[in-house]
Formats: C-alpha cells, sequence, structure tokens
C-alpha cells in the first residue's frame, strides 16, 4: 500500500511541480501589473505640480467645453478648467483618503480581535457584541448620518469612517487570533513567562498582519469608492478642491454633449480599482504560498 501510495505521488509530480510553477508566475504578472498601474498614478499624484500643465483651479471660459486635445489631453470642464491637471492633483486627494480610512482603522481592528480572540470568556463577548453592532448598520448609511452630525468635508469623512471601518478587521483578526493562539509558538511563548502583551504584540500581530494586508488591498478600493460617491452626493471633499468623484458628479449635467468631464476621471477611479485588486490577488497567493511554506 506505501509502494503504491509513493508510486502514485512520483506519477503526479511533475504535473503538481509544474502547476505550481504556473501559479507562481501568474501571481508574479498580476502583482506586477497591480503595482505598475498604481505606482504610476501614485507617482503622477506626488509630482502633480511638475507634471500638471495648469493649474487645477484655473477658470478660463473662453476655453469651456472644450474636447480632449495636445492642448488639453481630458479637455476642459464648464469652467474651462483643465481636467487633467484636476485629475492629476486629486489624486493627491483620494490616494490620502484611501490611506488613512483604510490603515488607520486597520490598526485599531487588528488590536480589538486580537484582544478578544486571545483572552477569549467575557473580554471576547463584549468586544465581539460591540463589533456586531457596528457591522450591523448598513455601512454608508451609517458613515452619512455621522456626516450628517459632524457635517460634510474631509474630516467629517474621516471621523464617519474611522468610526465604524475597523469592525471588519476586528472579526477577521479575532477568526485569525482563534487558530493561531493554539500554535506550538504561542504555547511556548506562554511557556516562557512572556507576558500577554509581549505575545500578542510581537508574536501574535506579525502573523496576523497577512490576512489583514490582503484584505486591505480590497479594503482601500471599497474607500476610494465611497469618497467618490460621497463627493457625488455632496457630502465628501467640497468645491473648489479636485476630487474624482466630485469631478464626475460635476460632469453629469454635460454628459450628452461633453461626456469627458465624467468619463476621464471615471476611468482613473476605475483603472486605479483595478490595479489595487490586483495586488491584492497577487499577495494573497504569495503570503499563502509563504504560509503553507511555514516561512
Amino acid at each position: 500500500m506505501i509502494t503504491s501510495k509513493q508510486q502514485l505521488i512520483e506519477a503526479h509530480a511533475p504535473r503538481l511541480r509544474r502547476r505550481a510553477r504556473s501559479d507562481r508566475r501568474w501571481s508574479n504578472v498580476t502583482l506586477g501589473v497591480g503595482v505598475a498601474i498604481v505606482a504610476i498614478t501614485l507617482l503622477a499624484a506626488i509630482f502633480a505640480p511638475w507634471i500638471a500643465p495648469y493649474h487645477p483651479n484655473d477658470v478660463n471660459l473662453l476655453t469651456s467645453f472644450e474636447a480632449p486635445s495636445w492642448q488639453h489631453l481630458m479637455g476642459t470642464d464648464n469652467l474651462g478648467r483643465d481636467i487633467f491637471s484636476r485629475v492629476v492633483w486629486a489624486g493627491r486627494v483620494d490616494f490620502q483618503i484611501g490611506i488613512i480610512t483604510t490603515y488607520v482603522p486597520l490598526v485599531t481592528g487588528m488590536l480589538v480581535g486580537a484582544v478578544a480572540g486571545y483572552f477569549g470568556g467575557w473580554v471576547d463577548s463584549v468586544l465581539m457584541r460591540l463589533t456586531d453592532v457596528v457591522i450591523a448598520f448598513p455601512f454608508l448609511v451609517l458613515v452619512i448620518a455621522i456626516l450628517a452630525i459632524v457635517g460634510p468635508g474631509l474630516t467629517g469623512l474621516y471621523i464617519a469612517v474611522l468610526c465604524v471601518g475597523w469592525s471588519m478587521y476586528a472579526r477577521l483578526t479575532r477568526g485569525e487570533m482563534l487558530v493561531l493562539r493554539e500554535q506550538q509558538f504561542m504555547l511556548a511563548a506562554e511557556g516562557l513567562g512572556f507576558s500577554r502583551r509581549r505575545i500578542i504584540l510581537r508574536h501574535a500581530l506579525p502573523n496576523l498582519l497577512r490576512p489583514n494586508l490582503v484584505f486591505s488591498m480590497a479594503d482601500i478600493v471599497l474607500n476610494i469608492l465611497l469618497a467618490a460617491s460621497l463627493s457625488f452626493l455632496g457630502l465628501g471633499v467640497q468645491p473648489p478642491t479636485a476630487e474624482w468623484g466630485a469631478m464626475v458628479a460635476d460632469g453629469q449635467n454635460y454628459l450628452l454633449n461633453a461626456w469627458w468631464i465624467t468619463t476621464m476621471p471615471g476611468l482613473v477611479i476605475v483603472a486605479v480599482g483595478v490595479g489595487l485588486s490586483l495586488i491584492g490577488d497577487g499577495l494573497a497567493e504569495r503570503m499563502g504560498e509563504r504560509f503553507r511554506l511555514g516561512i
């Protein structure tokens, strides 16, 4: 029986190795394409003063509704402002929103989930019931309700998202912690008499970062889209500040005769979303492979 199993494994080993190499190459391509897309848009936002040919808020009514051309790569809006310049400058605002509203809740949620999963008992019950209460409310409705209290704008957006965005990370981390606390290295740390604070912060959290980092790639896309949606509704970034969602909202009344006002920033939102999603897929494959190998 053992011999037959060994023969079966040896017979399928070359095919499995080829499949593993193919999956690894595909994950590298996926990750590389995603990084390239996000890097281009991020670098354009960082170097906006040198890339944008015009100031984002320069008004010139004589050039209103100009179609895309070499002088205005993405055309102009109803006030004659250069859309390409505004898209480049808006990247600063949107990436800032995406990073802050994703990684500040990630840290908070990981700490809450790690404590709940490690201690268990009444600590777990209290923290998870609080998490369930936050998750139970529709996310967008709750954000709009908080914005109605603190007022629209960038500050209100940060407060609203930070108040509710940690809950999914807490739930994810708690589930991972329940498995992780039974691992041999965690039990060894307890046996050596390390403090609970050291066990959670130095031994557990680095291992809990893998699934949270992968999830954050999808979450940052959702947060950028949330900011665009709120700006579209007039609750997010306020004019005249350039922001992709606000630019899409500005052009909705001119969609039939000046399609580029809405389409160009919309395509940038789609491109950034695709790039971040590809990074998430690539990281999931690479980190999953490392986890299987025990690295």
